[in-house]
């Protein structure tokens, strides 16, 4: 019998309605891989009864027919979605033990569609973070190994437990959130899909926030077809978030003809940064080359305010953290410091405060509130925000003339643990270097997994669509995945 956990949702789709495997079945192969994976530190909360209670639900859908597509897929949920009842405190020990009383609308329409939760997946704390080395949980480890090496290895961030969970057969999908890269940048340091859709397209309520004008949630999976379910199911119209855009969810699956003949597919010069290796460069002309012999014709395109991306991010996600974070008190949920005698509530709230957040955090609310602050208001956020228009005008002016932007995705391959986190920050900020611009102008990003690098670790290229255009660029993917034949998985270590 076919190894259940290697299976992608279409394949298990299929078998799941040809009654040849049972949700159960599946979700009993997945709670034995989650036990048997410890070592990765991949989940922060195993529920294995609410999964079979779930597959359970899911086998009586499926015998009754006409069953969504989701109905009986395990899946895991990253630490920052509310999930009712089940532990969701964003890595972080300010919502140290915080069981919400509702579900984010994300998962509720999972578990509508009758997906089964397996548990839920550690994070950079406050999705603040590049290699998931800031959670309150421990470091994530990556299943995958450099050749010749057994350093452990970052399965990149924030979403890392999302990406190393599925990347080591411990979930069929997961749910990431990328604020500036958090859902790609890990998929291709680990060999996997990281879609991060148009903002607005996805409900961010139930969400817990890091940056909003910038946040955005999405699914990891094994290939494009999985993506395209998955944010078929994840996306919706949201009466209770203002931000969600009332356009109508197509159908992704049914878009994905792998045809891209006359496309255009831009590639901007300024992506050419400075210190990129040889074999990045080597892949990305490869992913050109191979969408060309798809029938794409590729143009060299400018998006001139790139350079200026990084730092303006750097200061717009700390700004809007600084005012996310002002809630967590130590008053109505979450860790509460002990204090003194004599003390008083501005005590109180600054021992909670600095015993619950880390120490990026920390960095990220200080940097936030002093852009902020009175005399540098206009010097740093004002003038962030005018950029980040200007990146915007960039993009628009490019898709004038294109229909999707080729780059890649990483500066390097996955790197080892701890070899930035005493280094200069700024270091560990240079890997969202290819990924900001799509937050920062709100368009819709996908990773796709395209080649080995000499170490024989996993490289990906991003392609960048239109707004609310998802389905056009999952298409474009498929014929990417198709011409990359990308198939290596980690050997077994753990």
């Amino acid at each position: 019998m076919t190894d259940l956990t290697t299976l992608t949702i279409a394949d298990a789709r299929d078998k799941l309605r040809a009654k040849e495997i049972s949700a159960t079945d599946l979700a009993e192969a997945y709670i034995a891989t989650v036990e048997g994976g410890d070592a990765l530190n991949a989940y922060s909360v195993k529920t294995p009864e609410i999964a079979r209670e779930q597959a359970k639900a899911a086998d009586d859908r499926l015998g009754s027919g006409g069953a969504p597509s989701l109905c009986g897929i395990p899946i895991g949920v990253k630490d920052l979605y509310c999930t009712k009842g089940v532990n969701s405190q964003s890595g972080s020990n300010i919502l140290k033990d915080f069981k919400p009383a509702y579900e984010s609308t994300v998962t509720q329409n999972l578990w509508n569609d009758g997906a089964v939760m397996l548990g839920k997946l550690s994070m950079d704390e406050f999705a603040m973070g590049s290699s998931n080395e800031t959670a309150c949980y421990g470091n994530v480890v990556s299943p995958w190994r450099a050749k010749g090496s057994d350093a452990p290895l970052t399965p990149g961030g924030s979403s890392g437990g999302s990406a190393s969970a599925l990347a080591a057969d411990m979930a069929m999908a997961t749910l990431g959130t990328d604020t500036g890269g958090s859902i790609r940048q890990p998929a291709a340091f680990t060999g996997l899909v990281g879609l991060k859709p148009t903002w607005g397209r996805v409900s961010r309520w139930g969400i817990i926030a890091f940056a909003s004008s910038l946040d955005q949630a999405g699914p990891f999976t094994r290939t494009v077809r999985d993506a395209a379910i998955m944010l078929g199911s994840m996306a919706s119209v949201d009466d209770k978030d203002s931000t969600s855009a009332e356009i109508a969810v197509p159908d992704y699956e049914a878009a994905l003809t792998g045809d891209i003949k006359g496309k255009r597919i831009g590639v901007p010069k300024e992506y050419v940064a400075d210190g990129m290796s040889s074999e990045i460069k080597a892949l990305w002309e490869k992913g050109a080359e191979d969408l060309r012999a798809k029938g794409a014709e590729i143009v060299e395109i400018s998006l001139p305010h790139t350079k200026y991306a990084l730092p303006a991010y750097y200061i717009i996600a700390p700004a809007e953290a600084s005012s996310n974070l002002a809630r967590y008190d130590g008053v109505r949920y979450g860790h509460r410091a002990d204090i003194g005698k004599g003390d008083g509530i501005t005590e109180m709230y600054e021992k909670s405060r600095a015993a619950g957040f880390g120490a990026e955090v920390k960095r990220r609310i200080m940097i936030g509130s002093y852009v902020l602050s009175a005399g540098y208001y206009d010097a740093y956020y004002s003038r962030a925000q005018k950029i980040r228009t200007l990146i915007k005008r960039d993009f628009e002016q490019a898709f004038e003339t294109v229909d999707a932007i080729l780059t890649p995705t990483t500066p390097s391959p996955a790197f080892e643990l701890g070899s930035m986190t005493d280094a200069d920050p700024v270091e560990m900020y240079l890997q969202d270097i290819f990924t900001v611009t799509v937050n920062m102008a709100g368009l819709p990003g996908i990773s796709v997994p395209a080649g080995m690098s000499e170490s024989g670790l996993p490289l990906g290229l991003q392609l960048i669509g239109k707004a609310f255009d998802e389905a056009g660029l999952l298409n474009t993917a498929y014929a990417l995945e198709e011409t990359a034949g990308f198939t290596a998985k980690p050997d077994k270590w753990w």
